[in-house]
């Protein structure tokens, strides 16, 4: 499933599906300039080497302080949970 997460204004907090299919939790400003840093690698040490990355879910925070506290909350989730997040079919179905 390709569906593009629609693109929040400002600050969010993104789940992206690297190349090796894992996935990857941050927070940004610009989730537009961010994705295109993954892919570049210049965006998070995890995703350098897993390129490219697909943003698979972002969620709209008010301000940084909430978006950070939201990451770790979204980090400490189990991969079939985020991946219910993002919409994606459950991987275990699938087989």
């Amino acid at each position: 499933m390709n569906r593009e997460p629609e693109l929040p204004d400002n600050i969010c907090c993104y789940i992206v599906q690297c190349a090796d299919g894992t996935l990857y939790t941050g927070w940004t400003a610009d989730i537009e300039r961010r994705v295109r840093d993954h892919n570049a690698g210049r965006g998070g040490r995890y995703t350098r080497a897993r390129r490219p990355v697909n943003l698979i879910y972002a969620e709209p925070q008010p301000d940084a302080r909430t978006a950070r506290r939201r990451e770790a909350a979204l980090k400490r989730l189990r991969r079939e949970a985020k991946l219910a997040l993002a919409g994606a079919p459950d991987e275990a179905s699938a087989n």
